[in-house]
């Protein structure tokens, strides 16, 4: 375990633990807030501390009967977390505190409910968005401030982006599916597709998911498995000056509110765009991911209303504003002050709130089996990028064995009265 000898600050008071997966300055964000915190009142100190593969590491001290008393998680647990009654309910507390849904951008409120009952609250959110380099477009003869705003634009832009060698190696790229590769479950939503009906059935295999496997395999065909991924094996870390974006060899990348960090740690001077990232067709709403950190009381913690009071004091509007404008995100909140946007460095900020709000924003399916079809939805798309089978194939695959686990997962909620 992780431990913390005593200090003066803590004498007197009660010693709320907080784990956080944070590092860098988004931890300097939320230790600003931390530090407010523990200065507004006398009776609570909370001590943060960074913990790697937190979802891990929290989910084995919960089991084992010594957890934070508040932990940081990522939105795509809520579910798992809660499936295992791995956290405390919030509802009671919530309704002292007279916080309801209606304070919140409802997606970012609805990716903290289980069945029900409000497991966590968002401190920081974020969509995704296309990102583009003007300098790239332009020099292509294309308008630097007109990005792609169909599939089929994007393909058309792609092509005119690249460039090769006289050997055929590619040396600069317009678009690839798989890079930076960490949304690669949601490719079938921007072609209207869903993973799950809401119910009981598994829609890995539907028509619009199987079009957009297709289209990640047009890719390959187009330009080569083989050069597209030694193309790829010469970038650098994400955060660095090699990453592709930054260097100036991808031209266009789907990325969060947060790549505003990275170019202007790494590449300040490079002209870029964000809009929302193109769709099959031009009929559908703006389509994007949405994400969110989550600030949860596990189940055994020691201090459940003090830890509360904490995140409570992050969820208002100051508190909320401080640590987000520390990170450079927006907020999930419903109400935000003038000079919050008005201060925000980000000149796109506005693209990803606005993004947050369209119908046609989704998260990831909000079942406890998650964590496995990701991973064969992961599995598959590895295997269309390699040409390793057709998607209609592969993506048959991923229905028939998920369909079985949710199958299982079915029956015992049913058992239980959740469903």
């Amino acid at each position: 375990m992780i431990s913390c000898q005593p200090s003066a600050k803590t004498i007197g008071k009660i010693e709320v633990s907080y784990w956080e997966k944070w590092t860098s300055f988004e931890r300097d964000a939320m230790q600003a807030v931390v530090d407010e915190f523990n200065r507004s009142q006398d009776k609570i100190f909370v001590n943060m501390l960074t913990v790697s593969q937190i979802d891990q590491k929290a989910m084995l001290a919960i089991a084992g009967g010594e957890p934070p008393d508040i932990v940081g998680l990522f939105s795509g647990n809520t579910n798992v977390y809660a499936e295992k009654n791995a956290l405390m309910p919030l509802d009671d507390y919530l309704k002292e505190a007279h916080i309801t849904k209606d304070d919140y951008i409802p997606i970012f409120w609805d990716m903290c409910q289980y069945h029900g009952h409000t497991c966590a609250l968002p401190p920081t959110p974020a969509t995704i968005a296309l990102h583009w380099n003007k300098t790239m477009l332009k020099n292509a003869g294309l308008d630097l401030e007109r990005p792609p705003r169909t599939i089929q634009e994007l393909d058309a832009f792609a092509e005119k982006l690249t460039l090769r060698d006289k050997d055929g190696n590619i040396t600069q790229i317009g678009f690839m599916p798989m890079e930076p590769g960490w949304w690669n479950w949601s490719w079938g939503y921007f072609f209207g597709g869903r993973l799950w009906d809401g119910g009981e059935r598994i829609t890995a295999n539907a028509p619009e998911n199987i079009q957009a496997f297709g289209w990640i395999e047009s890719y390959t065909k187009k330009y080569g498995v083989a050069y597209l991924n030694s193309f790829r094996g010469g970038f650098g870390n994400f955060d660095s000056p090699q990453n592709g974006f930054l260097a100036g060899k991808v031209a266009m990348e789907i990325q969060g509110v947060w790549m505003y960090n990275f170019i202007d740690k790494h590449a300040p001077g490079l002209q870029w765009g964000a809009a929302p990232f193109p769709t099959v067709r031009r009929d559908m709403p703006p389509t994007t991911v949405a994400e969110a950190d989550i600030l949860a009381i596990p189940n055994g913690a020691a201090h459940p209303r003090e830890a509360f009071e904490f995140i409570k004091f992050v969820n208002s509007q100051h508190g909320m504003e401080l640590l987000c404008m520390g990170q450079r995100k927006f907020t999930p909140l419903r109400k935000v002050s003038r000079e919050f946007l008005a201060r925000h460095p980000n000149p796109y900020i506005k693209v990803f709130i606005d993004l947050a709000k369209s119908p046609g924003a989704f998260t990831d399916p909000p079942i406890g089996i998650w964590n496995e079809y990701s991973d064969e939805v992961n599995s598959a798309i590895q295997k269309v990028w390699l040409q390793q089978g057709t998607p209609e194939g592969i993506l048959g695959d991923v229905q028939a064995r998920t369909q079985k686990k949710w199958d299982r997962e079915v029956r015992r909620m049913k058992r239980l009265g959740e469903m």
